[in-house]
């Protein structure tokens, strides 16, 4: 009785935390873009010889996050992951501007991944590392579909993240020398594919992001996880596409961010890879 309680105040406890580090990367979705966007135009403006624009600060933590219709300051009783959704029913505590429903479903899908993490691997630095490749892959997923960007402030802090966690003996499924061998083979594998498209195609095919996301796929996952993660990745991508054209109407023509696609694909190699690689490569 005591160790089943024990199991679930430890995964009541692993939601909470994953539903608080959703709040916090719901900041990161939202401002890191912007963040790099001001740093571009100050850079731009530099070379330019301009003065530099006094701004004020603007990151992570400054400003304290309001509401973008009426400027009303968030507190600490509207900031409680998807309990302040749900009692504001949606909407500003001020204007009663309505809230996007993805801040919530962030904040649950991190609870969730956390929670599936300390199931799959227990309460240990594996469960803890492959926690943070979780949320870094949810944070970047969101980004790229908002902005078709993938952060180098993200995806390079996650390679050697991958690395070190291999070091440390943490990583969920690779050793070291295949997570190295998987960094270097991940990143060349699209940068072929990348300028094969544009010699025959004569235009980008994807950008330099998705490079350095399965370079970091492969840090984590080792090299002979990459065949599978790029093969689910075009699954998914073919569904998602094949979806929002069929049920959205969107123009096939524009452009479809791919890592998303490569993040979702990461994540269900983490816990189902070996399984899947079984079924087509038995031992």
């Amino acid at each position: 009785m005591s160790f089943a309680f024990d199991n679930v105040a430890m995964l009541v406890l692993a939601a909470v935390v994953g539903l608080c580090v959703g709040s916090f990367l719901n900041v990161v979705i939202h401002r890191l873009p912007k963040m790099l966007e001001r740093g571009w135009k100050e850079q731009c403006a530099e070379l330019a010889g301009d003065s530099p624009v006094d701004a004020p600060a603007f990151n992570l933590v400054v400003p304290r996050s309001q509401c973008p219709s009426c400027g009303h300051r968030i507190g600490p009783l509207e900031n409680i992951p998807v309990v302040s959704y749900l009692a504001l029913r949606g909407h500003c505590l001020a204007c009663r501007a309505p809230i996007s429903a993805r801040y919530p479903i962030v904040e649950l899908l991190a609870g969730v991944l956390t929670v599936v993490a300390i199931v799959r691997f227990g309460v240990t630095p594996t469960a803890l590392a492959a926690c943070v490749f979780l949320w870094m892959l949810l944070a970047l997923t969101l980004i790229d579909f908002d902005t078709q960007l993938l952060p180098d402030n993200l995806t390079l802090p996650l390679l050697w993240a991958g690395l070190l966690a291999n070091i440390l003996g943490a990583a969920p499924i690779a050793s070291l020398r295949d997570a190295v061998i998987g960094a270097i083979a991940g990143y060349l594998t699209l940068w072929i594919i990348y300028w094969l498209f544009r010699l025959i195609r004569g235009k980008e095919g994807m950008g330099y992001g998705d490079f350095k996301l399965l370079a970091a796929l492969g840090a984590w996952l080792g090299w002979q996880m990459l065949p599978l993660v790029v093969l689910l990745s075009s699954v998914v991508g073919a569904a998602i596409g094949i979806s929002l054209v069929v049920f959205k109407g969107r123009d096939h023509q524009i452009p479809l961010a791919f890592g998303p696609y490569l993040a979702i694909a990461g994540a269900i190699a983490l816990f189902f890879g070996k399984s899947l690689i079984a079924i087509y490569l038995p031992a």
